[in-house]
Formats: C-alpha cells, structure tokens, sequence
C-alpha cells in the first residue's frame, strides 16, 4: 500500500510540479544554500529562489531542486520541490548550481549534475575524475515540474561540465559554463550555441578564458608532482548601462572563494575576453548571480562563507552599475 501511495504521490507531483515540504516562513538569512540563484518572475509578482537538494525516490536517493518563493525578498516560503532527476537519467547524482530562466514563454532549468563515477585514473592529491556536466530541463511555470529534452547530458560528454548559464544575444540562445579545473588543472569558461528550442547545443564548445587569466584567481598547489589548479566557477552575463559586456565568475583568491568580473572588449559572447583588476567581492563567499528587483535594481546574491560546509548562506546586495564595470553598494 505504501509503494502505491508513493507511486501516486510521485505522479501527482508530476502534474502539479511544485511539492510542499513542511513549509515554514524564512528569513534569507536563516536558509541553508549553496550557488543561490533568483528568478524574478513578473507574470506572477513572485521572486523564485532555487537550490539543490536531495530527492528520495523507490529507487533511493537522487538530486533534485526546491524554491522558496517572495513578494518582498526579505521573506521567504518554502521549501517546494520543483525537479527530481529521473532515476533513467544518464547520472542521477546530487544537482549543483541551478539556475532557472524564462526562455520565449517557457522555464528551463539549467542543472549540474554529478555522479561518482570514474572516467579516468586521479593524480596524488586530486579529486576523483567523474562524470559530470550540465543538462536542461524544460517546463511551463516557474514552480515547474521541469522535464528532460533527453536522458543525456547537454555538454559534451566528454568534458567535466559545471554551472551552465543562458545568454541570448541578437535572437541567438547560447550557454555559458565551466570547464572543471579537475580534468584541466586551469579551469576554463566555454561558450556553446544552442537550439533555438534550448534543447541542445548547436555546435562546437569555443574557450573563452582560463582561470589563470585573472590576477586575482592565484590557484592552488597540489603536493606528489600534480600541478597547481585554478577553479573557474559561478559565470553569469551582465550588459551594463553603456553596453558593456561582463561575466562575473569565481575562483579562489589567497585560499579564498571570490568573485571577480571579466569584459569582453567587442560586446560580443565571443569575446575577446579581458579580465577587470578589481574584484567584486573576495570575503570567502562566491557563486553569483543577478537580477533587477521588480523597481529596477541590480542586485548581486551570492554564498557565503564558502566554508565550513554548513555554514553556507545567501547574501545579498544592491549594486551600482557605473557603466564600464559593477560595485557593491
């Protein structure tokens, strides 16, 4: 009886998208999160804000996403389940960095997904090399239930994927994301043209930047002959008052987790791409992102402390746009 109520409840919220989960009322300073991203969603009046979180199934435990909502984005509701991984699905493993974006009348949420499957012998003092890499995921309101295009990965299979954002320019949708530090030593951003439909790249990967790039991004050095790394992490487009095109990212300055800001010198997604001197933020918090309040205020959020792993919580700040680069308020 309980395998059929479960069985019901699974298909139920399939139908409606969003789940309650013992709701309650938060301050954004009370909510665990890591890689915090908010989607303002005018049709409903409501801030969506999305984060990771572990799903139990028949099939044992898979990743999957849950919002709190907001009229005010200073209290929240919450948690609602809006997306399980398939238990089919190529990797069902714990989702990083989703992100969710309104796309031509319809939701899509951009998830990382992360498994702990080896695809290549570690180095000495070195994660492990597993599969990973980012998949969409389509729906028609904000509170899902989000579905795959496929059971694959959208980036390239071979290549440890992570944090994969949305940028459309002239008409054109492309992703943004990370190329994983672990399988590079000296991580990289990659750009890659979509579908129309977002249901799939539509070309070949271009490199824009590798993390040592920046000044800023010093790395880390690893012990047994295994090279210095550098993280890129957390990429998110911005076009300034002047036009101007930035990406934040992060990576780790001294040892700790920041976020600093690229330009590209045509406007384009193409790039080139500069690196500013000045970070935005470096008090060992990251993972940014943003978006205009319902007035029209940029707003950056972001974790922090990085670490000690529980720690993590959303911070918050207004921004000022002075046309060639972004400033905390």
């Amino acid at each position: 009886m309980k395998r059929i109520f479960f069985a019901m409840a699974m298909a139920l919220s399939c139908v409606l998208g969003v789940v309650a989960q013992d709701v309650k009322e938060y301050d954004l300073a009370d909510i665990h999160i890591r890689d915090p991203f908010i989607l303002p969603d005018e049709a409903s009046g409501t801030y969506y804000l999305y984060r990771s979180a572990m799903q139990t199934t028949e099939k044992g435990k898979v990743g999957g996403v849950e919002c709190f909502k907001s009229k005010n984005l200073k209290r929240w509701t919450g948690p609602y389940t809006v997306f399980t991984v398939p238990t089919d699905n190529w990797i069902t493993g714990k989702v990083w960095a989703p992100e969710v974006h309104c796309y031509r009348g319809k939701y899509y949420l951009f998830a990382t997904l992360n498994s702990n499957i080896e695809w290549k012998k570690r180095m000495a003092d070195w994660p492990a090399f597993t599969f990973r890499g980012v998949q969409v995921f389509s729906a028609d309101k904000p509170e899902g239930p989000f579905l795959p295009f496929s059971l694959m990965p959208t980036t390239p299979i071979d290549q440890m994927a992570l944090d994969g954002t949305l940028y459309v320019e002239d008409g054109v949708p492309y992703m943004v994301y990370c190329h994983e530090w672990v399988q590079l030593a000296d991580g990289a951003m990659n750009v890659v043209k979509m579908k129309p439909d977002l249901s799939g790249i539509d070309g070949t990967p271009v490199r824009l930047f590798n993390a040592s790039s920046a000044k800023w991004s010093t790395g880390t050095k690893h012990k047994g002959g295994a090279p210095d790394s550098f993280v890129t992490d957390g990429c998110f487009l911005y076009t300034t008052m002047t036009g101007k095109l930035l990406m934040i990212w992060s990576s780790f300055y001294n040892s700790d987790y920041a976020v600093g800001i690229a330009e590209s010198v045509t406007g384009r997604i193409t790039g080139p791409w500069i690196q500013q001197p000045d970070m935005l933020f470096s008090a060992n918090g990251g993972h940014g992102m943003i978006f205009r309040s319902f007035e029209g205020k940029p707003y950056i959020i972001l974790h922090g402390p990085n670490t000690p792993s529980g720690a993590e919580r959303a911070r918050m700040f207004e921004l000022v746009d002075v046309g060639n680069t972004l400033k905390i308020k």
